[in-house]
């Protein structure tokens, strides 16, 4: 039987009407995160009287009596790892890691080992326990074979400020990445919707309709034969976004396998986040964070003959 730390019952008003579910929840548990709390309505944790089924995305009506059970954070055999981390910058608040590739984020059931939280727990004193056990001090993502700049939460006041700052889009994130081809338009702005991949559902796509708006801005940097080195800049940050929104334009990102092909020049996605722009969480102090370009895309910049000199670090 599964055991809960909090339990508590919320009641819907006319004034909430036409709120998310989920979002109505996160008014009253604003130290929880939304992804936690749809995590917490797909294991029916949170429901809602006289309903059966219930959606993260289901419309409030402003009468209904919703009953929210946190569990009690599952013990998990995740230790801390001596793995090299490389830190741009650290403070009481916050750490920044140049993640390098090859290198998953968080464990998860059956990889509870080598992941970026595992180093962070050798390496980082404190981290914010808002994400649980498996994801202490995470506010962002990059997938595993991307590699470059995450910011870390080390205590909760950071972890909401700077999740809230994301959701805001308060943080710009710049990107570099090596494309197929030559680009006809130097640079350019794409916008539209990402969702699932309808005929391969472990795949993201630019789809017509049950997806998220996402935009990407994009500047060439360089070229060379049938190679670009281009520069982007994120104002969402949908799955795989950057990889789905450069094979929509038939550029797809040396080297990723998913949305591309493989290549004999290197061994993963050509794709790096170089650049992070802010405000300090709580000091409100202007920061901007470069990190350094991994050996194996100068490697391949230089097998490809661009200039990796033009990214302005």
């Amino acid at each position: 039987m599964k055991n809960y730390k909090e339990q508590e019952t919320l009641y819907a008003e006319n004034s909430d009407r036409g709120k998310r579910l989920d979002a109505f929840v996160n008014e009253s548990f604003d130290y929880l995160t939304r992804s936690y709390i749809q995590k917490l309505i797909e294991q029916r944790d949170i429901s809602i009287e006289g309903k059966e089924k219930i959606k993260s995305g289901n419309k409030l009506k402003g009468n209904e009596k919703i009953l929210v059970r946190i569990p009690e954070d599952e013990v998990l055999d995740v230790e801390s790892e001596n793995i090299p981390l490389e830190k741009v910058y650290e403070d009481r608040d916050l750490v920044i890691i140049n993640k390098s590739p090859d290198m998953v984020v968080h464990p998860a059931p059956g990889n509870y080992s080598g992941t970026l939280v595992n180093a962070l727990m050798y390496h980082v004193k404190d981290l914010s326990n808002i994400n649980g056990i498996i994801r202490p001090g995470i506010v962002h993502r990059l997938d595993k074979n991307t590699s470059g700049l995450i910011v870390i939460a080390k205590n909760d006041s950071a972890h909401l400020k700077l999740s809230e700052m994301f959701k805001n889009k308060d943080i710009s994130k710049t990107y570099i990445c090596i494309c197929k081809g030559i680009f006809s338009e130097k640079e350019g702005r794409i916008e539209n919707l990402i969702g699932r991949n309808p005929k391969d559902r472990k795949k993201m796509a630019v789809v017509q309709k049950n997806g998220k708006n996402a935009i990407s801005n994009y500047r060439v940097l360089d070229e060379s034969g049938d190679f670009s080195l281009v520069e982007v800049s994120i104002e969402t940050g949908r799955t795989h976004q950057i990889r789905v929104h450069m094979k929509s334009i038939n550029h797809p990102i040396l080297g990723d396998e998913v949305y591309g092909k493989p290549s004999k020049i290197c061994k993963r996605q050509m794709l790096h986040a170089y650049r992070l722009e802010f405000h300090h969480p709580l000091s409100r102090e202007k920061m901007t964070v470069f990190g350094d370009i991994p050996e194996d895309f100068k490697n391949a910049a230089k097998k490809t003959g661009l200039d990796i000199n033009k990214v302005n670090i």
